[in-house]
Parts: structure tokens; C-alpha cells; sequence
């Protein structure tokens, strides 16, 4: 039997790995540890380890990490408890294996205490490109120090090699999000409508901004932008989920809470959840913001996605998402291009290019294969292309 580790910090990245969660401990040749850290144990930040909880899955180690500040000090900061928290607790539960999704400041800490202790690292989701965050430089830098690695596609597979990394140990295998969206048992409109206590009787858009964590004081006035465009749609309706824990992510959070105050047609949440978020995309006219769910998961329900600014700036698009710029005038257009009657049709047939949700399996069956029937050698060659 081998010790898995699977490590969640945010509310989204538990969404993505509850699926794979779940199936890992059916399995009799794992034994599945998961630990929690990050956003998820601040109340400033909807405490959600209490959806995991709710969830059956057992929380095997809480490690807090996060700061009362979002500055670049305190991330610094925040990291550095992560790494020494995670260091502690891997010498403690020796697991044989560590599963990291995506990009984020705490799972760079708890790479770095992993690879230090010689632990197999499972990375999702590398080999993308989002321009316009930090994130673009994490996640490549734990690409780098993982063992195996899960592309959500044919193209990140192919990127991943290019940086150096053996082709068998580079997998495509779809994105998470496309799983959910395609297999979660979605509520129905009028459940949604009582579980966010809202009135979905007119046309509503689900909204996610977060920070441009490589423009310098940029958020406070994007933010504003967005609402402005907001605005001009009082007959609307908008769910908001706020902004993650990264730099200035707390501007923008109290610019929404002050903005809700006042426009009684706008509803905003620390955390909806899986299930409630995609119920709430899936009848929705339109997703905006500056998500990737808005890139991977509204496009299963070939809903438009508004892609404001360029936090998302690389990463491989479907035919539903309308970029623009994080102005007012800029995103007036592309929500009137998203109402077009023409554009709308066109994505009927729309493929998602991440995958056809069958992602779970696919890891898992590699996991089988490379953990339990494999001998793990962990000293790696750079390989080159040619």
C-alpha cells in the first residue's frame, strides 16, 4: 500500500481534486492523507475546510501558513511557514508520494519541502502559461521539481517535455474542471435559487476577479472598471465569488462588499463550492472575470466566458471566450458580443479543449502504474529534444 499526500490550500483547487480524492481512497493500494493549508483555514476567507469536512473526506493534517496580509512580504512570509509547517508533518507521516495541482505560492512551499525530503511529487496542471501572474513562474518551477506529470493537454504535454522532463513520465490526461462540469450532479435552477437565496428570474452573470499579481497596483482600478461595466446592466442579476489570497486580493474583496451594499442586484460569496458554482455557470447568460474556470469549465456548458486583462494571458482558449481589455468601454463590447444571438448558436457544437472528463481515471490508472508497479528513481536526466 502507498501513502498519497494530496495538499489543498484554496476552495477551487479542492473543487478540482475532490474527484480524484474520492477515488483514490476506494482504492486498497492507497493509502490517501490529505492535508489542508492556506485560505482554506481563514475566516477572512470563508474557513472552507468545512466543505471537505462536509464532504466525508477526512482531514488528516490542518497547517496553517496564511498571513493577515496579502502584500509580497507577507506571501514571502506566508510561504515560509508553509515549508516549515510541511517539512514538519512530511518527516512525520513519511508519505510516498505527493499530489500538487496547478500554480500557487503554497504549493511552491510544500514542493520544496517534498522534493527536500525526497518525495515523489504528481503535479496537475503544468506546462501552462497565464502571462499575467506569478503563477506562470511557479507552477513551471515545480514542474520542474516533479516526478510525475498529469498535462490537461496535448500541447502543455509537449511543453512540459520541451523544459527538460522524460516523455514517459509526461501524461495528458484533460483538466479536473472538465470532469466536474461533465459528471457533478448539478441543482436545478429553482434549488440554486434557495440555497443563494436570490431571484434568478432575469438574466444573470456569474463574476470572478482576481488580482494581476505582475502589474504593480493595478487591481483597485481594473476592479472598478469591471463594476462600472456592471453598471450598465441594472436589470441584471450577478453572482460574485470573491477574489483568492494573492497579492491585493483584499482591495478588491472590500471594493465588491462595498459595491454589493449598495446594488441590490448583486449577490456576493467568500465560496460557493463546487456543486453551487457550477449550478450557478450552468444556467448562467455569461461568466466574467479573470478565472481560469471561465477558460476550462464554462466552456462544458457552452456558456460565453468575458475574459477581462491578461491574468490569464497563454492559456489555451475554446471558441466562447471573448478577451478584452480590464476597461469599461472594453468590456461593454464583449458582453454585448457574448448576447449575440450568431455568436451564441456558434457554440453549440463547441468542443472543450480540455479533454472529455474522464481525467480521474486516467491519473489514477498512471498512479497504478508508476507508484505501485514501477521502482521510482528520482534522479532525472535532463532530456533533451533534439
Amino acid at each position: 500500500m502507498k501513502k498519497i499526500c494530496v495538499v489543498t490550500s484554496t476552495r477551487a483547487e479542492y473543487g478540482l481534486l475532490k474527484p480524484i480524492i474520492l477515488k483514490l481512497q476506494s482504492k486498497k493500494n492507497f493509502d490517501v492523507r490529505v492535508a489542508v493549508t492556506g485560505a482554506h483555514l481563514s475566516p477572512e476567507f470563508g474557513l472552507t475546510y468545512r466543505e471537505i469536512v462536509k464532504d466525508g473526506i477526512e482531514i488528516n493534517k490542518k497547517i496553517e501558513m496564511l498571513m493577515s496580509a496579502d502584500t509580497p512580504a507577507a506571501i514571502s512570509k506566508s510561504m515560509g511557514l508553509g515549508l516549515i509547517g510541511f517539512a514538519d508533518y512530511f518527516l512525520e507521516s513519511r508519505p510516498e508520494g505527493v499530489l500538487l495541482l496547478g500554480d500557487r505560492y503554497e504549493m511552491l512551499a510544500v514542493a520544496c519541502a517534498a522534493m527536500n525530503e525526497g518525495i515523489p511529487i504528481i503535479h496537475l496542471h503544468g506546462g501552462e502559461t497565464t502571462e499575467g501572474a506569478v503563477d506562470d513562474a511557479i507552477r513551471h518551477a515545480i514542474t520542474k521539481m516533479s516526478y510525475l506529470h498529469m498535462a490537461s493537454t496535448e500541447t502543455y504535454r509537449r511543453r512540459i517535455i520541451q523544459m527538460g522532463e522524460a516523455p514517459d513520465r509526461v501524461f495528458c490526461v484533460g483538466a479536473m474542471g472538465v470532469e466536474n462540469a461533465m459528471h457533478t450532479t448539478l441543482l436545478k435552477k429553482s434549488d440554486l435559487e434557495k440555497v443563494l437565496q436570490m431571484d434568478l428570474d432575469v438574466p444573470y452573470a456569474v463574476v470572478t476577479f482576481h488580482p494581476v499579481t505582475l502589474e504593480k497596483d493595478s487591481a483597485k482600478i481594473q476592479t472598478g472598471e469591471l463594476l462600472e461595466a456592471l453598471d450598465a446592466f441594472p436589470d441584471w442579476k450577478f453572482i460574485v465569488t470573491k477574489a483568492n489570497a494573492d497579492k491585493d486580493g483584499r482591495i478588491i474583496n472590500r471594493m465588491l462588499d462595498s459595491y454589493a451594499s449598495n446594488h441590490k442586484n448583486i449577490k456576493v460569496f467568500d465560496s460557493l463550492g463546487m456543486t453551487r458554482f457550477l449550478s450557478a455557470v450552468k444556467y448562467s447568460r455569461m461568466v466574467i472575470g479573470n478565472s481560469s474556470s471561465g477558460l476550462i469549465e464554462a466552456p462544458s456548458f457552452h456558456v460565453p466566458t468575458i475574459n477581462i486583462g491578461d491574468r490569464q494571458k497563454g492559456r489555451i482558449r475554446a471558441d466562447s471566450v471573448i478577451d478584452c481589455l480590464p476597461e469599461k468601454k472594453d468590456i461593454l463590447r464583449a458582453m454585448k458580443r457574448a448576447e449575440d444571438t450568431g455568436f451564441r448558436k456558434g457554440l453549440v457544437n463547441m468542443d472543450n479543449p480540455y479533454g472529455n472528463g474522464e481525467t480521474s481515471d486516467k491519473i489514477i490508472k498512471i498512479l497504478d502504474a508508476r507508484l505501485l508497479g514501477a521502482e521510482v528513481n528520482l534522479k532525472k536526466r535532463f532530456y533533451d529534444m533534439g
